[in-house]
């Protein structure tokens, strides 16, 4: 007889391929800029881009971010196990299996700075075209913008710290 066990079988952050975060800044419907980042994997997962998408959708629902769903916003759930530090022209991302830090331009800098936080795409889809050494503008603006990747992904409006001497 075989036996199915019932335990969820951990997440091996090898499944989720190689991680990419990115930042920009851009007019928001209020009229004022907001600060964005991106983050998706590479779909370089060992078992294929497939993989990767299942590994990312998984983090993700773990830690009560639903990918499709609607906007999670940090500053009323104050248990998000998503955190964002500003610190010296970088955002850091910090999750469970997860840190990924960014270089962010000046003009993302004072839209955080304003607005106190950032809104986190975090998607599923994964975007191979990534790992080129360089991405166009044109290139993170269709990608990011694209219907398919905003379905496949958790929006997350995050807090944003930083260190305080």
């Amino acid at each position: 007889m075989t036996k199915t066990s019932s335990e969820a079988h951990p997440l091996r952050t090898a499944d989720l391929g190689t991680l990419m975060i990115t930042a920009w800044s851009g007019e928001a419907p209020d009229g004022h800029d907001m600060a964005y980042l991106l983050a998706c994997s590479l779909g370089n997962a060992p078992d294929g881009p497939e993989a990767a998408t299942a590994a990312v959708e998984r983090l993700l629902n773990d830690n009560g971010l639903p990918v499709g769903g609607g906007l999670v916003d940090g500053n009323v759930r104050l248990s998000l196990p998503v955190t964002l530090l500003v610190v010296a022209g970088h955002a850091v991302v910090t999750m469970p299996h997860l840190n990924a830090k960014c270089p962010v331009p000046p003009q993302w800098l004072a839209a955080v700075a304003k607005r106190g936080y950032a809104y986190f795409v975090f998607t599923t889809r994964p975007w191979p075209e990534a790992s080129r050494e360089s991405v166009t503008t044109e290139g993170l603006a269709a990608f990011a913008g694209s219907e398919e990747t905003l379905k496949a992904a958790a929006h997350i409006v995050l807090p944003a710290r930083s260190l305080r001497s």
